[in-house]
């Protein structure tokens, strides 16, 4: 099960917490700083696969992937595949780019529901539902057509908002 994915920029500031187990609120600071610490301390030629033990618990694993200013991890327990979860983050990631057109750290701060609801269409409760991209975009650009459509729907009669747009 997935326990955690975590968006952190090279700056150690948290762009994504998503938690799948109950972590208390005022411990997400010093997780992001232990595991912060963690990947800023190894250099790039190491391996993206990392025992956090001590971290989060007995059993669970991390991994990771660094690109451009941003370090997308993903914290999970032994009846995961490390491979599996470094290809999911390279899903996650390419769909951001097809979201966004060339992702961006900006994209990520002043669009975090849409970053939510794409990782929402791929995780479900710390279990991975969908891995097709093109599923998964075809699926938030329905969201957002519904999203949109509801937003102009007005509760006021037409005729009433007439008077006062004239």
């Amino acid at each position: 099960m997935i326990q955690a994915v975590m968006v952190i920029s090279t700056q150690a500031k948290p762009r994504l917490l998503k938690f799948y187990n109950f972590q208390a609120p005022e411990k997400h600071q010093d997780l992001v700083r232990s595991v912060f610490q963690l990947l800023s301390a190894s250099p790039d030629s190491v391996s993206n696969f990392v025992k956090v033990d001590t971290i989060f618990g007995p059993g669970t694993k991390m991994v990771y992937k660094h690109l451009a200013t941003l370090y997308f991890v993903f914290v999970f327990d032994s009846s995961e595949n490390e491979l599996a979860m470094l290809d999911l983050i390279q899903v996650f990631v390419e769909i951001l780019d097809r979201c966004f057109k060339n992702v961006c750290e900006l994209d990520i701060v002043f669009n975090f529901n849409k970053l939510h609801t794409i990782l929402d269409e791929m995780i479900l409760g710390g279990q991975v539902i969908e891995t097709s991209s093109e599923q998964v975009v075809k699926s938030v650009e329905e969201i957002e057509r519904l999203e949109k459509q509801s937003s102009t729907t007005s509760f006021i009669p037409k005729s009433i908002t007439e008077r006062f747009t004239r």
